[in-house]
């Protein structure tokens, strides 16, 4: 067991205080006992926990469907679309998320395809201008909830590259579905705000190029530190499975990753 995963639960700390205790008011046997035979207990108790929740997680894995680049399918307590493009097959959406503006992103032609007379769209402004319906205008920092479902918008853009500056606002998403908190980074670099962000699935673009190499998303993902990490944006504009595995490769250890097939 990690360290990190001990420290985390308390248990490490619980051992430090019975230290103190055992420090001040002596080598009292029956306080020996309880103390260690406590941290014991949580000790052997914790992998239980957290094999339940890495179960719960990759449970909700069926209902991630990648329909390729960025665009997932997320079946909850609503359908959540996420940067429609190139959509296969007419569905209707409760939420559409949308990143930011670029044309495999925002495609008012594609988000028809799934847009029905109550879907609510969640998008940065330059983006909304293009679009029709129920719309929501974000940007980084926001907090909405849609429906019951709370969305949240982060901070996505490039650090060494000109295609998404910073200064233009555009967005990732964080929201939930059956309990789960999902991550959907949009088309950025690895950047600093990542390490504050608390997600169990993290949904990462791997490319390079217009974004993140698969070595700077296996950091971003230890940043993370998501219970599930899931690769994307490849395989359509830049980018390939051997960047998936790539990733995959680079967390083989650390954080579980699934590379999902396009539907």
């Amino acid at each position: 067991m990690s360290n990190i995963l001990v420290e985390r639960c308390g248990v490490y700390n619980l051992l430090k205080i019975c230290d103190i205790i055992l420090l001040k008011e002596g080598m009292n046997e029956m306080k020996i006992a309880v103390c260690y035979l406590s941290s014991l207990f949580l000790i052997l108790l914790l992998p239980l926990s957290v094999t339940a929740e890495v179960k719960e997680v990759k449970a909700m894995v069926k209902d991630i469907h990648w329909l390729g680049h960025d665009t997932f399918k997320v079946v909850g307590e609503k359908v959540v679309y996420t940067d429609p493009f190139k959509i296969k097959k007419k569905d209707t959406a409760d939420i559409i998320l949308i990143t930011h503006e670029h044309y495999d992103h925002c495609s008012p032609e594609d988000v028809k395809k799934i847009q029905g007379p109550n879907t609510v769209i969640i998008a940065t402004s330059d983006c909304a201008k293009k679009l029709s319906g129920k719309i929501k205008i974000v940007k980084p920092g926001d907090k909405i909830n849609v429906e019951g479902i709370e969305i949240e918008a982060v901070p996505s853009y490039n650090t060494d590259k000109p295609f998404h500056p910073k200064a233009n606002g555009w967005v990732g998403y964080i929201f939930t579905a059956k309990g789960q908190r999902i991550y959907i980074a949009g088309d950025t670099d690895y950047i600093p705000e990542m390490k504050n962000f608390k997600v169990d699935i993290a949904l990462l673009p791997v490319s390079g190029t217009y974004v993140m190499t698969a070595d700077e998303a296996v950091k971003a993902a230890l940043d993370i530190r998501p219970k599930l990490a899931i690769p994307m944006h490849y395989g359509s504009i830049v980018g390939s499975e051997k960047d998936a595995k790539r990733f995959a490769e680079g967390l083989k250890g650390k954080i579980e990753v699934v590379i999902l097939q396009e539907e």
